[in-house]
């Protein structure tokens, strides 16, 4: 029943403009080893059920720029397939050229994410397609009429939903028929599921060192797993947020908190994701959402498939390898940081030890991207033999420095 689900004819190139009929936009195969059935089950809401019609037209929404208020964005622009459904930027760019606050994020497996966004703010798939279509730095609709009303001139686009959903194009269902579309896009069937499936050759044994670290030494799993007693060969998340110190130094966090709950009333989702997308209050991360101190640039934990597609890291993109990304775990992340995670200390990581984790990362890659990240792998060890601005060897093999206390006051 689930293979049925997920499978429908493929889009063909002259439904819509872009990436749509490539191989790499298709609805992806049930049949992975290592994907959990019960678990893509469950994460199937009861009130937008997985049917062909609905998925196929999602991916034509999906890639159609007439979605955008001036007709050259569409959600791909920001989540390629061929880029594992990302863009390749630190942060993204919208209409007009105008640039965002946030990296983006992949949605290889997002329909398992307990929220959506960085911040969370999307509490499901359906909120998290609308956002992006009104946001003035993004796609820039004054509503979610205003594409409705375009794409509902189009015979085909009424045809589509006519079988998707038995009625004419509305706002409620372009969502839901998008968010139907991701939730299709389901990334294994890397090497190290296979290791975990019993190929004990399936891994070399860098990357079986960098698994045992990942659950040990580098403490990983603090935050990519489930829990620290048992370990998560699945999507690598505790679905959790948290403050891990990344570039909170350019910012006056304090400031913003105040700022921001002055400015935002708790529950305005519309206002919330313009202060996530256009402001510097982008930086308070979860704070955002919930206005709880201990939520001050907390960020949430991305799950780690595919992350050699998914460059440059971390929700600002400010870490250009996962050779940085590893740097800046290795030396316990950032000072004067009184929000920092209480997990986030030095590790003492050597070469071998950061080289060994990579290695672990990149075999979590699925074959529709393994030539690409091959190459992506080659790079960014090419760039770390030279740039390292991330490394500081004193602070990694040091004592965890004292975190000031919080200042904002509840």
């Amino acid at each position: 029943m689930l293979i049925a689900l997920f499978t429908c004819k493929p889009v063909e190139a002259a439904d819509v403009v872009g990436g749509a009929a490539s191989p790499l936009a298709q609805p992806k195969s049930m049949r992975q080893v290592g994907l959990p059935p019960a678990a893509i089950k469950a994460a199937i809401p009861a009130d937008n059920p997985q049917t062909a019609e609905k998925i196929a037209l999602g991916q034509r929404l999906f890639f159609d720029g007439r979605l955008s208020a001036d007709g050259t964005i569409a959600c791909s622009n920001c989540h390629d397939p061929v880029r594992a459904f990302t863009d390749g930027k630190p942060v993204s760019t919208g209409i007009a050229g105008r640039i965002g606050q946030r990296n983006a994020p992949t949605i290889l497996n997002a329909l398992f994410n307990k929220t959506q966004f960085w911040d969370g703010r999307a509490a499901t798939l359906e909120e998290q397609a609308a956002f992006p279509i009104v946001n003035e730095v993004e796609m820039g609709q004054p509503s979610l009429d205003a594409p409705v009303a375009r794409i509902a001139a189009n015979p085909e686009y009424q045809e589509a939903f006519r079988k998707a959903f038995g009625s004419a194009p509305d706002a409620r269902n372009l969502a839901r028929a998008i968010a139907a579309y991701e939730r299709s896009q389901v990334a294994y069937d890397s090497p190290f599921d296979h290791f975990i499936a019993g190929e004990r050759g399936a891994i070399d044994a860098a990357a079986q060192r960098g698994w045992e670290l990942f659950n040990t030494r580098a403490r990983c799993n603090k935050c990519h797993a489930l829990g620290e007693n048992k370990r998560d060969t699945t999507n690598f998340t505790d679905n959790d947020f948290h403050n891990i110190g990344v570039m909170i130094v350019r910012h006056d966090v304090v400031g913003l908190a105040k700022q921001a709950r002055q400015l935002l009333a708790s529950g305005d989702a519309a206002a919330i994701d313009r202060a996530a997308i256009q402001t510097d209050l982008s930086a308070l991360g979860r704070f955002l959402v919930t206005k709880k101190e201990s939520d001050i640039a907390a960020f949430k934990t991305p799950n780690l498939r595919n992350l050699l597609l998914t460059a440059p890291y971390f929700h600002d993109g400010s870490h250009a390898t996962l050779w940085d990304v590893m740097d800046h775990y290795n030396k316990g992340a950032g000072l004067n940081n009184p929000y920092l995670d209480e997990d986030i200390v030095p590790l003492a990581l050597s070469e071998r030890d950061i080289d060994d984790l990579v290695a672990f990362l990149a075999s979590l890659t699925s074959p529709a991207y393994k030539e690409a990240a091959a190459i992506e792998l080659a790079r960014q060890r090419e760039l770390s033999r030279t740039t390292r601005p991330q490394r500081d060897t004193a602070r990694a093999f040091g004592p965890k420095p004292a975190r000031p206390r919080p200042t904002l006051r509840q």
